[in-house]
């Protein structure tokens, strides 16, 4: 069986940018300024205030992979370097690839995949009129298509949830955190027009994925 580990990166809008019944409604429930600029920072966690601005794919198998990302520059860049190729365009174009390599694989690997990633990019897709090829919500409770490491190590909801940060530092792996980069920091990093080191930083989620996939697969998994 084919397998492939998948994560993306979001950038939010500007909130400037959002006619005024859209921002009343994201500040519905702000009173401070504080609750104000928190709902403004969330705008990279909703599919329909944010874009997908880098989708990064590993072969857990071979350890080779690809990240998709968005550069704003026009055209497409490809550099390869550690056994994973960067490769860039719009986003749309990137959801197409996306698509396009999901073609080959038979199960998909994710941290939250579930929660985050899959519904964020079927509706990005749906936005962009990208059309997918695999179904990114298949039945919770099965693992033979879509195994969210979040879901398996938390029981399907029956413990606390983690981050993956959390996790990595409990089993003892190598946390991609641990390079002064979040996933706060991407919009940051986007705006500034730092594209392929928001590529390179999905990398560390991949690697740490697939490290921690292979810790529940071996000690966790009864087949």
């Amino acid at each position: 069986m084919s397998k492939v580990i998948f994560d993306i990166e979001t950038s939010g809008v500007k909130f400037d940018s959002l006619d005024k019944e859209r921002q009343d409604y994201l500040l519905k429930f702000a009173e401070t300024d504080e609750e104000k600029e928190e709902a403004k920072q969330k705008l990279a966690l909703y599919a329909l205030t944010a874009e997908v601005v880098a989708i990064g794919m590993l072969n857990p198998e071979t350890d080779k992979g690809v990240v998709y990302y968005q550069n704003n520059n026009g055209g497409t860049e490809e550099v390869s370097e550690d056994g994973i190729l960067y490769k860039s365009g719009t986003e749309k174009e990137i959801l197409d690839y996306f698509w396009e390599a999901m073609k080959s694989y038979d199960q998909f690997i994710t941290f939250n995949g579930r929660g985050f990633d899959c519904p964020f990019l079927m509706t990005r897709s749906a936005i962009l009129k990208s059309a997918p090829t695999k179904n990114l919500m298949p039945y919770r409770f099965s693992t033979d298509v879509h195994i969210d490491l979040l879901e398996q190590l938390t029981w399907q909801g029956a413990v606390r949830k983690f981050s993956l940060d959390f996790f990595c530092k409990a089993f003892g792996i190598d946390s991609p955190k641990d390079n002064g980069i979040t996933g706060l920091d991407v919009p940051i990093l986007y705006n500034k027009g730092k594209y392929l080191e928001i590529a390179k930083y999905c990398v560390g989620d991949l690697v740490a994925t697939k490290e921690l996939y292979d810790r529940w697969n071996e000690y966790i998994n009864f087949k």
